[in-house]
């Protein structure tokens, strides 16, 4: 005995709709799985485990390597799975009866498939390679299945009916659940999403994501940037009572209430949040490590020497966890995406640190010297963008109070507030900065 659940094409939140599928966790009590199918419109396979077979390879959906494509998920006993894999001579991969529908499919397709079949089950089979569905049920029914479907493609199957009447779908206000009949088999077509069909037709061109306050430095900056290298720009707005708002959110999200990490992660929270609403764009780029690792801070104007510069750059690596990619995991991740940091890439960072202290400190007024004469010739970005100035983000307001109210008693999670050094700084923000502000002037 176990329990499946699966759902295909949902316009709800999948995590939400997923709580339906614990209403059927009694049929497995000793373990259970969620799992997504990439490339589809919030598809999910649930499955609740009675561990009986194969402790190691026996959770679904099963997946072999041999056919990368198929996902299924049953409930059963297939008493000929032994008979039929001799016969045929099928490597099998686990030790799973229900393997054999696997092998069986890609050998003769389905109808063959649920014809040898000699047991009780009820399975949901998908196959990404030809965008099917398949649905089978046993000929008395020993197994059950109940499945709620809508015209515009939505649908959901599930061992008990109770794991469906609570789903949702926008095209109707009631979802009619229905017994799967015994002795049958169902193919279902199984429809791509708008990031698919791009892949398969269009070519997707580059994005990239700038966001800041109405006629922001840094959003003027990217709008010539994106100009220049001709990618499908985004500009998100927003003002000082929406970062406000967002706060709670941020800190939550965050787990810090160090004062530079939270003002830094309204923004980017913001524009998280933004990606996933509006856009197919999952895995994201970004600069995270630059500043520490070339020496990019405003204060870094300020070392008394190349080699104290090179030693605050190492600490700022070192506690990186604490600050920068703790607010560029957090922020990217509360809203599904997957960040992708190229400054920080081993080899690359420990080829910058090999370099002599004085040729990484700041030059003729401005930071990340170096590596900003690297890319002088490139033409990659514009020249003007490629010589500005740091410019600081700094907008925002936190307290330890709102920390608390998530997460009480953790205050220790934070050892120390990230702080610039060689100045008597009472506020970390770059705006307080003498050279900032002669910066500002000039």
């Amino acid at each position: 005995m176990c329990g499946i659940w699966a759902l295909f094409g949902s316009d709800d939140c999948l995590s939400v709709q997923c709580l339906s599928a614990m209403k059927i966790a009694h049929r497995g009590p000793d373990a259970f799985r969620f799992e997504n199918v990439n490339g589809y419109t919030n598809c999910c396979f649930g499955f609740h485990r009675l561990a009986v077979v194969d402790p190691l390879f026996g959770m679904q959906p099963i997946r072999v390597r041999k056919y990368p494509y198929l996902w299924l998920c049953y409930n059963g006993e297939i008493y000929n799975h032994r008979k039929m894999q001799q016969h045929f001579g099928f490597e099998y991969q686990t030790n799973v009866d229900g393997e054999i529908i696997l092998h069986l499919y890609n050998k003769g397709g389905i109808e063959q498939t649920v014809s040898m079949l000699d047991g009780v089950f009820a399975f949901i089979l998908l196959d990404t390679a030809n965008k099917k569905v398949f649905l089978g049920r046993d000929t008395y029914g020993v197994r059950p299945l109940f499945k709620t479907m809508t015209e515009d493609g939505f649908l959901a199957v599930c061992s008990e009916a109770k794991g469906l009447v609570t789903l949702k779908h926008s095209s109707t206000p009631f979802l009619k659940v229905e017994p799967f009949l015994p002795g049958h088999y169902e193919v279902l077509d199984l429809k791509p999403n708008v990031k698919q069909m791009k892949e398969d037709q269009v070519q997707y061109p580059l994005q990239t994501f700038a966001i800041g306050m109405e006629d922001s430095p840094d959003l003027l900056a990217a709008r010539k940037v994106a100009n220049h290298i001709g990618s499908e720009h985004h500009e998100v707005l927003f003002n000082s009572e929406e970062g406000i708002q967002a706060l709670d959110e941020v800190i939550f999200s965050l787990e810090t209430y160090d004062i530079t990490t939270v003002r830094a992660s309204v923004g980017m929270y913001l524009i998280s949040k933004y990606i996933r609403k509006n856009t197919d764009s999952v895995v994201i780029f970004s600069g995270e490590g630059s500043d520490e690792l070339t020496q990019g801070y405003i204060y870094f104007h300020k070392a008394p020497s190349p080699e104290k510069a090179e030693e605050e750059s190492e600490r700022l690596l070192r506690e990186l966890y604490l600050f920068d990619v703790l607010r560029a995991d957090r922020t990217t991740a509360a809203h599904g995406l997957e960040l992708r940091v190229p400054f920080l890439d081993h080899r690359f960072s420990s080829y910058y640190l090999s370099l002599p202290p004085e040729l990484r400190i700041p030059k003729n007024g401005i930071e990340k010297h170096l590596l900003r004469e690297t890319f002088e010739d490139s033409n990659l970005i514009p020249k003007e963008i490629l010589w500005r100035p740091k410019e600081a983000f700094s907008d925002g307001i936190t307290s330890v109070q709102i920390f608390e109210r998530h997460y009480p008693g953790r205050a220790y999670w934070l050892s120390h507030y990230w702080m610039p050094k060689w100045i008597n700084a009472t506020d970390p923000s770059a705006r307080t900065l003498t050279h900032y502000k002669s910066a500002a002037k000039a």
